[in-house]
């Protein structure tokens, strides 16, 4: 399927052409959600913030983007609008839930995508579709005008097949963000110990190793785990606030409808544990980059599920448990490809210090490069 619910016709210029994920808001179409239960929804009069810094910086839009339906899954199915087609791996899910936005970089139809980010929702298909996705430091790029309107979880990411695309992507959307250049000779980086597939650990690491600047230190966050639970714990209750008035209408798809009835079951006693381990975790996550600048794990701990199960109605909460951490501590987070003999998606992800993103980003094209002459 195709990965726009809206395209526009593409610009004849030099512009770079950017593809916006369907829960920000364009002005003249509706946002839709990838949910029936916003057919109705009337275009929106004003574009939300990163809309108008993207237009402000010569970037052509070129539609909106399919999404798993309110943005509350890790397949990117939608049975609405479609379900967008891996372009590189076929048989297997775009991810969730910022799918059309992936496909839609990894395709070649655009230069680079924006999605947002709660629980992995791009870099998980970033990982899954073989391209580069990141996740700011929670804060750093504005969510005016995109939804939901509250969230201590979100953030607006961005999605291209070169992590330079990314870094110039950034220095639109926020203001102060600037280009960094990498002179020191070798690189301290935090391997974080993960229960994960031991082809894609050994895959990850067998990348690193090979770069010679690079230098691995064994690092482990304590209540990990832990945090991939708190993480869940908020969004239920978060995305339950934001979605129960589309649960009233009966409307929305049933992967969904079910996940937001056992959401909706959250309680205060809940949530106020999960932010005792935000605090300690994120605390953890700060102590580790002081002493290493990069932390180093990989984006999904196994591979993604076939395409053909996914639309009979299975789902993975798991893939989202190495990324989902760092939603809740708020540290920026990028994903990167890594060379793969097993034509399977392999995908490094790289964690900083808050407010560190231009060096995060700069270290991505770093890898990249040495990646890709390997």
């Amino acid at each position: 399927m195709d990965s726009f619910t809206v395209k526009f016709p593409l610009s004849n210029t030099n512009q770079l052409t950017v593809a916006i994920k369907d829960s920000i808001n364009l002005a003249g179409t509706s946002t839709f959600l990838g949910s029936g239960a916003c057919a109705n929804n009337l275009p929106e009069k004003k574009d939300a913030v990163i809309i108008k810094n993207l237009k402000d910086n010569n970037f052509f839009i070129a539609g909106k983007t399919v999404m798993h339906e309110l943005a509350f899954g890790m397949t990117g199915v939608n049975q609405f609008y479609g379900t967008p087609v891996n372009p590189l791996y076929p048989n297997l899910i775009p991810g969730g839930s910022s799918s059309g936005s992936a496909t839609a970089v990894a395709s070649g139809e655009v230069d680079i995508a924006i999605g947002t980010d709660t629980g992995g929702s791009v870099r998980m298909p970033a990982a899954c579709c073989g391209i580069y996705g990141f996740k700011p430091t929670f804060g750093l790029v504005s969510r005016q005008g995109v939804w939901p309107n509250q969230s201590s979880l979100d953030c607006v990411g961005v999605f291209a097949r070169d992590p330079a695309l990314i870094t110039h992507t950034m220095k639109a959307l926020t203001v102060g963000f600037e280009e960094m250049k990498l002179e020191q000779d070798t690189f301290d980086i935090g391997w974080l110990s993960v229960d994960a597939n031991e082809i894609i650990i050994y895959s990850v690491k067998d990348a690193l190793s090979k770069c010679s600047y690079i230098r691995l230190h064994p690092t482990h966050l304590p209540d990990f785990e832990n945090a991939f639970k708190a993480g869940l714990t908020v969004i239920n209750r978060e995305t339950w606030l934001a979605c129960k008035d589309f649960y009233a209408t009966g409307q929305l798809g049933s992967d969904v409808a079910k996940r937001l009835i056992k959401a909706s079951e959250t309680t205060d006693a809940d949530l106020q544990q999960a932010e005792k381990i935000r605090t300690l975790f994120t605390a953890q996550v700060d102590e580790a980059l002081k002493k290493t600048r990069v932390l180093a794990l990989p984006t999904l701990p196994s591979f993604p599920m076939t395409l053909e199960s996914a639309l009979a109605g299975e789902t993975d909460m798991n893939i989202s448990k190495l990324v989902r951490p760092f939603n809740l501590s708020g540290h920026p987070a990028l994903s990167i490809p890594c060379p793969s003999q097993h034509n399977l998606p392999i995908s490094l992800q790289l964690v900083g210090r808050k407010g560190d993103d231009a060096f995060l980003c700069a270290l991505a094209e770093r890898l990249a490069a040495s990646f890709h002459n390997k």
